[in-house]
């Protein structure tokens, strides 16, 4: 089976830029997937930090309202892989999954994460490049003109271990026929 984690879709990294394209990818594919039956697993962040807008509590916490209705499942985490020490491990194997497809925010760090969790744990993974998305950019990190979501999904796609796809290719080969 398929499942599809909807990484830290939330109000205090969507209030940093316009993420309309990668909310628009992120919501196709969730449609595929409910149109398949395949379960979608919203992954949350919390922050312990009481300043963050990801504290548990502040508004920032809360999930997107324009995606979290489609989730079948809320996984709740504190680190950026959404393996660990959450319940995400035991969900996925009571589903029978075996391949995970991978969207959400932030690309280097909770998306990359996990999905090099997932392959450590035998898991499939499918790495949706432009279905996923940062608040930060190459001045982050003192790489000027670095565009953090091809970066990220080169190195994983070098791995040989990844699938990395952007959405017209994940159309071509996960849903060829199916029409929005």
């Amino acid at each position: 089976m398929k499942a599809l984690l909807v990484i830290d879709v939330q109000n205090g990294i969507l209030g940093v830029r316009d993420f309309q394209e990668e909310l628009s990818l992120i919501e196709h594919i969730i449609k595929d997937f409910k149109h398949s039956n395949n379960p979608i697993i919203f992954v949350r962040h919390f922050d312990q930090n009481e300043e963050s807008p990801l504290h548990r509590g502040a508004s920032g916490s809360e999930l997107f309202s324009g995606l979290k209705d489609y989730a079948d499942y809320i996984i709740e985490k504190k680190s950026p892989s959404a393996f660990y020490q959450t319940t995400l491990s035991s969900l996925l194997e009571e589903l029978a999954v075996e391949q995970l497809f991978i969207t959400g925010f932030n690309t280097e760090y909770c998306c990359m994460f996990t999905a090099i969790s997932a392959y450590d744990r035998g898991y499939n993974v499918t790495f949706i490049e432009n279905a996923t998305g940062t608040v930060n950019n190459g001045e982050t990190y003192e790489m000027g003109d670095l565009d953090i979501r091809d970066f990220v999904g080169t190195v994983l796609h070098w791995s040989e271990a990844i699938e990395v796809l952007d959405f017209e290719e994940y159309e071509k080969i996960y849903n060829p026929s199916y029409k929005k």
